[in-house]
């Protein structure tokens, strides 16, 4: 529920923590707008605040053109509840009402599209189907203000079926065509890279999240440099990525890509970067424990690593149990070597770096893990979680319930609460996830609190951020550890 009071208050005083939480409508003009936008800050009598940017577009509002609605921060409430209207939200973002309808998305989520509808007029103020048209909405504009991208090309990468369908749809939501919006004079042309501005709210630790990445990294597949992370990517927009964080947005550029998967591209990386997180929500939780108090104001904006690819994650997960970090990477490293699949430039650029796609769970299923320094139990947990991500009946990019997908985690042999732990809190997204079992947490909490309660017990004071007081505490670490 929004409080008009404190949304009145934040606009006022243009306060950044509340951007991407509501828009304001005003009447008097009927635009909305960001709650840090520069204009004058229009009378009470006259505004309006909305949930979602949907909402507001759904109550006749269009989009100003001077705070730009499409670039502000995602918001971040979804993550804490981690309920079905945020599992919905995630699976738009993949794409999957483009390519299956509402009742796609709706058999996914195993509700009915009448539940579901309800669902999002009550949470969002509409429709699943109006928010899928916003998002790809709220994309295209940005690829036709911050890129060089052909129009065409724009309508098709920002999920839309036709030329037609984008400049009607455009023209409806902003009042003007495409061409009119990109400005008179613009050279259009395909880019050899695409270059994105993915917003955050600050504080953001960018530092810290490299340092964790850069430890992690598997060979191969991903790698980080002094100024960014390094990653090749697969499906319909296969190419490499960049993701290089600046002071006020990290900076996606992307290198040979097609015109199509641009959402879902987006969504993963914001994921990976948890962009999206209110990193003062956090430390207000956390700083309310004496023990977290001073982790929380020695590194303020530190986030929870993601993961571009839940199958991924959960692989490298197996890789990881009772293993040093170092080694885990290595193990990694021989496994896409093994199964993974060349970049389509390595014919023409043999010194490309990182130069392979990380193996889909069909690949590693399909494989002889034998000879790459693996046990006999652990080739047997890769191999069933392979095959039961192949089949469909393990979700790991947070689509499916979050209780649901630990449970038939936990049924994998070779699976145990760690790694679900670990999993959930990097490739599900879950906040509140703790690997309790995990040798560099209770190194770090037996430092720091040597008497008292135990490390289980003093979690239930983080609570809804116990992955963030998870990375706090491993930062405390001076050595590399499991995990």
């Amino acid at each position: 529920m929004l409080d008009f009071d404190s949304c009145y208050r934040a606009v006022t005083a243009r306060d950044a923590r509340f951007d991407g939480r509501f828009f304001t409508g005003v009447t008097s003009t009927g635009i909305y707008c960001r709650p840090i936008c520069p204009a004058r800050t229009p009378a009470r009598r006259n505004v309006r605040f909305f949930a979602a940017a949907v909402a507001a577009e759904g109550a006749g509002f269009r989009p100003c053109k001077r705070c730009r609605p499409e670039a502000s921060p995602g918001s971040p409430d979804w993550d804490v509840r981690g309920d079905l209207i945020g599992r919905a939200l995630r699976l738009i973002d993949e794409g999957v009402i483009d390519d299956l309808g509402v009742r796609g998305l709706a058999r996914r989520l195993s509700v009915t599209e009448r539940h579901l509808h309800r669902l999002f007029v009550a949470e969002l103020g509409a429709p699943p189907l109006a928010v899928a048209r916003n998002r790809r909405l709220q994309l295209a504009r940005r690829l036709l203000t911050e890129t060089a991208m052909p129009i065409t090309e724009v309508a098709f990468a920002s999920g839309f079926g036709s030329v037609r369908q984008f400049n009607a749809s455009m023209l409806e939501s902003y009042g003007q065509a495409p061409s009119e919006l990109r400005g008179a004079g613009r050279v259009t042309a395909r880019p050899a890279t695409l270059q994105l501005r993915l917003a955050f709210r600050p504080p953001y630790d960018a530092g810290a999240l490299l340092r964790f990445l850069a430890a992690r990294a598997i060979p191969g597949v991903e790698k980080v440099t002094a100024g960014g992370y390094v990653r090749t990517v697969g499906g319909g927009t296969g190419g490499v990525i960049e993701l290089l964080p600046r002071d006020d947005h990290v900076l996606l550029r992307a290198g040979g890509h097609g015109p199509r998967g641009m959402a879902p591209l987006v969504a993963r990386c914001r994921r990976l970067f948890d962009l999206d997180a209110d990193s003062c929500a956090v430390g207000e939780v956390l700083a309310s424990d004496p023990l977290m108090a001073p982790l929380v104001a020695a590194r303020p904006g530190l986030r929870v690593p993601g993961a571009f690819d839940g199958f991924e994650l959960a692989v490298r997960a197996v890789l990881g149990q009772q293993v040093s970090v170092a080694a885990a990477s290595t193990l990694a490293g021989r496994l896409v070597a093994r199964c993974g699949t060349p970049r389509s430039d390595c014919a023409t650029n043999p010194a490309a770096d990182p130069a392979h796609l990380f193996p889909t769970a069909a690949q590693v299923a399909e494989t002889d893990l034998g000879g790459l320094g693996l046990t006999g139990s652990r080739r047997r947990t890769l191999h069933a979680l392979a095959t039961a991500t192949a089949a469909g009946e393990l979700d790991l990019d947070g689509g499916a319930d979050p209780a649901e997908t630990a449970e038939r985690l936990l049924a994998l042999p070779g699976v145990g609460p760690w790694t679900v732990g670990y999993i959930g809190m990097r490739a599900l997204g879950d906040p509140d996830a703790l690997p309790i079992g995990d040798l560099g947490l209770r190194r770090a909490f037996a430092t720091l609190a040597p008497e008292g309660p135990a490390l289980l017990d003093r979690a239930e004071r983080w609570r809804p951020w116990r992955a963030y007081a998870a990375m706090h505490l491993w930062t405390t670490l001076s050595e590399r550890i499991s995990s």
